[in-house]
């Protein structure tokens, strides 16, 4: 059996150090050894998107990636989106609009769309769908979600319009 190697990231803004085996997926690094289960494994095959993570502000698959892979990166859960109690606005945007269905997909989706969001915060219906192409919701709820991505672009653009 390998031995243990030691990583070094930040996960949701706070540095860690630990030892995990080569072979654990950064998924269950998040899940099992922080404790971070927002992180859902949905196919293990990368086809989903449930385990969507921020890896120094980029989308990727958890249950495609090793833990070690991820050594000297940022890594942001959906842990990480409310502060202080408060919902992040795309969080907001899918309680508003209905874009939860049950709720397994979720944390992947608001992570592709918080990537979708920073790098366009006028995205056209195109670009959602295309965004969203790598998410499987298995409740089928597309119209509800592509509503609260339209939302939250709104939210945050009023965010950012009075300097939040």
């Amino acid at each position: 059996m390998p031995e243990p190697v030691a990583i070094r990231v930040v996960v949701n803004g706070s540095a860690r150090e630990e030892r995990v085996e080569p072979r654990t997926t950064l998924a269950d690094f998040l899940r099992h050894t922080l404790g971070l289960t927002g992180t859902h494994v949905g196919c293990e095959h990368g086809v989903c998107g449930a385990c969507n993570v921020l890896l120094d502000g980029r989308a990727v698959r958890s249950c495609l990636m090793l833990a070690v892979q991820a050594d000297g990166a940022q890594v942001t859960t959906v842990e990480a989106l409310a502060r202080d109690g408060e919902l992040h606005p795309i969080q907001e945007a899918f309680r508003e609009a209905r874009g939860l269905q049950c709720g397994f997909c979720t944390p992947g989706m608001l992570l592709t769309i918080h990537e979708l969001l920073a790098d366009d915060p006028e995205p056209s219906d195109e670009a959602i769908r295309e965004a969203l192409g790598g998410q499987i919701c298995r409740c089928t709820g597309y119209q509800a979600i592509l509503e609260a991505v339209r939302l939250a672009a709104a939210k945050l653009r009023a965010a950012g319009a009075a300097g939040g």
